[in-house]
């Protein structure tokens, strides 16, 4: 029983993962895949940062909760956080266009995100329960 447990939360976890990182390619007006193959630096440590976000989340989500239901509620609230954490730094910084700097590979705001999605992912996570 143990097994299956872990089984289900294992594949469970991994599509959280995927559907957060789904959502947060619909945020960008261009194709993230398609910078990534063109070598976009910018674009993949925004989108590294996405990641360690969404997993950080996911990972306190899965630990602070023995119920399946609540780690995916927890993480889905977490989640919802990041993606509004992104918009207010977007509003927040009105002269900075942040998707045409990305897709024009500028590395500094690639990493300034990166290290916002990180940032805030910790403090996001330490409100789960």
């Amino acid at each position: 029983m143990i097994v299956v447990d872990m089984i289900v939360s294992i594949v469970v976890i991994l599509v959280l993962q995927l559907l957060g990182m789904v959502i947060f390619s619909w945020m960008t007006p261009f194709n993230d895949l398609e910078e990534l193959k063109k070598g976009n630096t910018a674009v993949g440590l925004a989108m590294g940062g996405k990641f360690l976000g969404t997993a950080i989340i996911l990972g306190v989500s899965a630990y602070t909760n023995s119920s399946i239901w609540h780690m995916m509620l927890w993480f889905g609230a977490g989640y919802v956080c990041l993606v509004a954490v992104y918009w207010v730094f977007e509003w927040a910084t009105p002269g900075l266009k942040l998707p045409e700097h990305l897709q024009q590979g500028n590395v500094a705001v690639g990493l300034l995100l990166c290290f916002v999605f990180v940032g805030m992912s910790f403090a996001i996570s330490s409100l789960i329960i």
